[in-house]
């Protein structure tokens, strides 16, 4: 199968590219480079293009024929979201909006949406289902949460098939370290506690001490990056066998503090880290985490590498190399 990348240079997605490699499978990578990284296109062929420009979306469908499209391409950053609010729309909706206008055109039926568990807000319980009321509590959720009621209404009227998948905190690399984290501004708990350890970080911010937690700290589900992606080819097979659309959560179903992460750190790295204490940020919620029975069922999914100190060394590994240290 051919399937079209969207945002495939960026960190998810050119991790799902090399797994839909690794398969046999062709993955071509769409993407504009405004937060994607051109060493990271490896595994196939390229196009340049923004995904809100039907004229270019046109072409890539027009030469490769896909089979599929995944979507990688959103604006992902809560902070700047809410600073620009309407650059999130723009990007997030409108152009989900114009991608699927033009999979109509050309008769591509199949796409798997990275969505997030932002979508959920403050939960009513824990761990999350995907019954839970979504109530997303900032721009990037509610972008989100618009793209998915989309395709829920498109689906009902067209042949389009769609797996909305509810990411929670992707972390790791590739344990080869080709390709890892990076992003600019760099606000991941992992990187930036490596980044720390490392000494390119004067101080970590840890923000809150004092939540009901076992340690004070923000639980939070870390999944493998490399677990993610075996979840996004599973999503794939599954809708190819003409099963009808779906949405899942991908997690572990499993809570990891910060402290967790921080000693993780230290210990992989042999490392002290530079605390210092903040007050709690605005709408942190105490504790976030997956129930993954769906996932389970319909995708089989159980996650291989996703155990803290995998997620912690195999990300050290890519910084070491990246930041030559």
């Amino acid at each position: 199968m051919k399937i079209l990348v969207l945002g495939g240079a960026g960190y998810i997605g050119a991790h799902v590219c090399k797994a839909i490699a690794a398969r046999g499978d062709t993955p071509i990578v769409y993407d504009n480079f405004s937060a994607g990284h051109r060493d990271f296109v490896q595994w196939g062929p390229m196009v340049e293009g923004d995904i809100r420009d039907p004229a270019t979306l046109d072409r890539a469908f027009a030469r490769f024929k896909p089979g599929a499209v995944m979507h990688f391409a959103a604006s992902i950053e809560v902070g700047i979201g809410e600073r620009e609010p309407l650059a999130f729309w723009q990007n997030n909706v409108a152009g989900a909006l114009t991608v699927l206008d033009r999979m109509a055109h050309h008769g591509c039926e199949i796409f798997v949406f990275s969505s997030t568990c932002a979508v959920y807000g403050q939960p009513d319980a824990l761990p999350i289902t995907e019954a839970e009321n979504r109530k997303p509590a900032n721009v990037y959720g509610r972008t989100k949460l618009a793209v998915e009621r989309a395709l829920e209404d498109i689906s009902r009227a067209s042949p389009l098939r769609f797996a909305a998948l509810r990411y929670f905190n992707a972390a790791g690399a590739s344990p080869d370290a080709e390709i890892g984290e990076k992003h600019d501004p760099e606000t991941h708990l992992i990187p930036n506690a490596l980044k720390a350890a490392a000494g390119l970080l004067d101080e970590f911010h840890l923000y809150g001490d004092d939540y009901e937690t076992p340690d004070g700290t923000c639980v939070r589900d870390f999944i493998h990056v490399d677990d993610l992606a075996a979840g996004h080819l599973a999503a794939i097979d599954r809708l190819a066998t003409g099963a009808d659309s779906f949405t899942c959560n991908l997690g572990t179903g499993q809570g990891t503090s910060v402290r967790q992460i921080i000693d993780a750190v230290e210990q992989v790295t042999g490392r002290s880290i530079p605390l210092t204490i903040h007050p709690r940020r605005p709408g942190d919620a105490a504790e976030l985490y997956s129930d993954t029975t769906r996932a389970g069922e319909l995708l089989t999914f159980q996650p291989r590498f996703s155990d803290i100190h995998t997620i912690v060394a195999d990300a050290w590994r890519f910084h070491q190399k990246d930041w030559a240290l």
